[in-house]
């Protein structure tokens, strides 16, 4: 069966500062221009049958700059979950929103005011993912591969959902940005085939926190975050 490679996009300028940048216009950081520029050296020579996006700007500079000349397939599903309200405020001021633990613990729960539920988000960009898939593999066969690009929320619950895993375990995932994930999905079951790859260690090296609680630091980053590595 075809593989598909989940790619999500470099690091944004709202990454770096700290915000929720749901689906506002928010572009790639000079960080995550060098990112999306290192997945073209990771990407050369695989012969991708098809390249998909979200339709938001920072996944397309990212796929601009990974595949140069290659235009993408946009499709809705892929998307970054409608944050609604709390889209452009700093992830700082969101942990101590009522709301944030139920995002933490129980994320099928969670509609966000004027915004998506993430069971809603996790629906679209499964359903997604699995249509492309299908329509690669019946049209270039099952050896073919091909390329999603998303977002961190969105990649993390596509991978939940490939492991059998209840969309309240999906904080447990990490996607960094510009890391790719790979899955193919088989007549039975799919198979987690590579995850959060960014192609080095660093960002391993867990950060300084000065004066964050241990609670804190079990914290899982929404929207994704901006990732371990420079």
């Amino acid at each position: 069966m075809a593989t598909v490679l989940l790619l999500r996009h470099g690091r944004t300028t709202s990454n770096a500062t700290g915000e929720l940048a749901g689906r506002r216009p928010v572009e790639l950081d000079d960080t995550g221009r060098r990112q999306a520029a290192r997945v073209a050296e990771r990407l050369r020579g695989l012969p991708l049958a098809a390249v998909v996006s979200s339709p938001l700007i920072r996944c397309r500079q990212t796929v601009e700059l990974a595949l140069p000349g290659v235009t993408p397939e946009l499709d809705e599903g892929l998307i970054e979950c409608g944050y609604g309200e709390w889209e452009g405020r700093p992830l700082k001021e969101l942990a101590k929103e009522p709301l944030w633990p139920v995002v933490q613990h129980h994320p099928s729960a969670v509609t966000f005011p004027a915004g998506e539920s993430m069971a809603a988000m996790s629906a679209r960009g499964v359903a997604a993912i699995r249509a492309w898939d299908e329509r690669v593999n019946a049209e270039h066969g099952p050896e073919s591969i091909w390329l999603a690009c998303s977002h961190g929320d969105v990649i993390k619950a596509i991978v939940a959902d490939a492991m059998g895993l209840h969309l309240d375990q999906f904080q447990r995932i990490v996607a960094d940005p510009a890391s790719i994930t790979a899955i193919r999905y088989t007549p039975t079951r799919p198979f987690l085939v590579r995850v959060n790859d960014t192609g080095e260690l660093g960002s391993l090296v867990p950060k300084k926190h000065d004066g964050e609680r241990p609670a804190e630091q079990s914290d899982a980053a929404v929207g994704g975050g901006a990732g371990g590595g420079v």
